[in-house]
Order: structure tokens, then sequence, then C-alpha cells
């Protein structure tokens, strides 16, 4: 026994391929035990990210663990300087670009997850999925570059130098499509609105949102028509969001004025009976009438009503008025207008 373990040390070929053997073997029994121990304990948990994540590391983990074994067997040959030089750098190589399609899954794992989980306060939507994939690769690709570059001894430095020129090239070339992008990501990390909230713009329109991109933000009006606001020009504006209080409710308002005379319990019975016998008003809060001012020609009041979403606005208020305007001839109460008399003056005879 020992005269063939010394046959074997003397023997380069000999020994690289018990080295080789080794490693093989060394690399199935990690992978096997620290996968399957790992994957047991996976299988606990309530998630199934952390099952993904070890999936993505036992390809890598075991071919890792065999080029380091053919790299010390590479070692026992003695190639010579330059043949050692190749071998170790592409052995790296591969190594690197094995954990580099494991980062990708993983992070591709870790997004998937949290669009699932999305909320309206998380950063990562359906919406910007796509903006932090492409982060998320160019970072694992930018860093397999680079440990390229280093396994092979090739200098970075004048690379990231023309990189760093030609990104400020580009910044100052568009610098519009940048700040939309950057506008995108405070958009959504800040939330001030989401997909599916009514907002009002500084013009006037008023639209629900459809789409939150990482350079536009859609709106979709009443009349079915689509607004594409780009995300600098909205993250500079004043914007009303109607859905964005503790819920959903929005309160609505009626202004009715009627004659100096009327019988103003009269005029609050008849308003609240038409808030509790409409079809677009909730229950809770309970609707409202509030005497509000002595008006030039009118005694104004104003029915307060809540509806359920927004999106009821409209069919709710041309319910209200038309129910009140109704209500008030049936009952003979006087909805007055502005009236203006006008004297004319006799001439004096010339």
């Amino acid at each position: 026994m020992d005269q063939i373990l010394r046959t074997i040390e003397s023997n380069a070929f000999a020994m690289a391929g018990v080295i080789l053997l080794g490693s093989l073997l060394a690399a199935f029994l990690i992978n096997e035990i620290t996968c399957r121990i790992l994957l047991r304990l996976t299988s606990k948990t309530k998630t199934d990210l952390d099952d993904q994540i070890v999936r993505a590391m036992r390809k890598p983990l075991f071919v890792t663990v065999l080029l380091i074994g053919t790299t010390l067997a590479l070692e026992r040959l003695e190639l010579g300087e330059t043949m050692a030089y190749i071998s170790q750098a592409t052995l790296v190589t591969l190594a690197v670009l094995l954990w580099a399609a494991a980062a990708k899954k993983v992070c591709r794992a870790v997004l998937s997850t949290l669009v699932r989980r999305a909320s309206e306060h998380q950063l990562v939507q359906p919406g910007s999925l796509p903006l932090f994939d492409i982060v998320a690769k160019t970072i694992v690709y930018g860093g397999a570059v680079y440990g390229i570059f280093l396994a092979w001894e090739i200098d970075v430095t004048a690379w990231l130098a023309s990189a760093g020129i030609l990104g400020i090239a580009i910044g100052f070339a568009a610098k519009d499509t940048l700040a939309n992008l950057f506008s995108g990501i405070f958009i959504l990390a800040d939330a001030p609105y989401k997909i599916g909230d009514f907002i009002i713009l500084d013009s006037g329109e008023r639209g629900r949102v459809t789409d939150i991109g990482v350079r536009t933000t859609r709106l979709l009006t009443r009349d079915d028509i689509q607004i594409i606001l780009p995300n600098a020009a909205i993250a500079n504006a004043k914007i009303i969001n109607e859905t964005g209080g503790p819920h959903k409710k929005e309160r609505v308002r009626v202004k009715v004025g009627v004659a100096y005379g009327s019988d103003i319990d009269q005029v609050r019975r008849i308003l609240l009976e038409v808030a509790e016998n409409s079809k677009h008003l909730a229950d809770d809060p309970a609707p409202r009438v509030r005497f509000r001012q002595f008006g030039e020609s009118s005694l104004d009041f104003q029915l307060l009503g809540w509806i359920d979403e927004p999106v009821l606005r409209g069919r709710a208020l041309d319910e209200l008025n038309t129910d009140v305007y109704h209500r008030f001839q049936a009952e003979n109460i006087s909805i007055p207008f502005p009236q203006r008399d006008v004297h004319f003056k006799n001439s004096p005879p010339s």
C-alpha cells in the first residue's frame, strides 16, 4: 500500500487524477448533504423563495468544488507559466458565469415574490418590475464582466474612465428621459397615487390611474380618453387624489337656494328625504343638511352625502339634483334666480 502511494505521489498525472476523483466525490457529497438539509429546512417555511434560492445554488456549488479540484490537479502537472495562467483564468471565468446565472435566477425569484406581495406602500410593483429587473441584470452582468477581467488580469481603469465619460455624455443628451426615469422611481417609492386611484390634475382633467410606468403615467378619463403624462411633469405638479384618504368614500355636495319666506324646516325635511331615498348615497356616514347663508336673493342650503367610490359622483349628483327639483316643484317651494330691473330715465328736451 505504501508502495502504491509513493508511486502515485511520484507520478504527476496519477496524482492529478486522484485529486480530480476526490474533488468529484467531494462535490457530490457537499451538494447532496448541504442541499438536502437546506431543502428540508426551507420546506417548513411559508414561502417558496428560499426553496428557489437553494435550487439555484445547487449547480454552481457542485461545479465550483469541481473547478477547485481541477485547479489543484493542474498545479500538479506543472504545465508552465503560460498554460497555468490560461487554464486558471478559464476555470475562474466558468465559475463567474455559473454564479452570475444563479444570481440572475435569485434576483428574478426575489422580485417575483415582492410583486406577488406588493401593496400600495411598497416600491416594487407590477408596473415597476421591468425597471428593477433591468437594474438587477445590469448589476449581475456588470459584476460578472468585472470578475472575468480580473481573472484574465485586464486593467479595467481605462475602461471605467471611458464609461464615466460616456455616461456623462449620455446624461446630457437624454436629460429629459432620465428626469422622467428618476421621477417614476420617486413616484413609485413615495406612492402619492396607485393604479386604480382617481386623481385630478392642475389643468382640471380627472381620471383613473391605469398604469404607472418608468417614464409615464396613464390616466383614463370618464370620456374614455387616455391621458399620457411624463413623470417629470406630474412629479412637480399639484395632484388631488380623490381615493387617497383612509377609504374610497367621497362626499358630494348639492347646493340649492330657496326663496325668502320659504319654510326652512320643510326644505330641510325634503332634502333629507331625497338623500335617504337615493340609490347612490351611502348610509354611513348619514346624509346631512346645512343652512349655509343668507344669499342676495335666496336662502342657501347644502345637502351633504357620501358615495362609496369617486366613480359614482356624476350619477349621484344627477340623481340628487333631479329629485330635489321635482320635490320642490311638487311642494311649491320656489327656487329664485337673479333678476334685475332696468329703469329708463327720460332725457331732457334739447
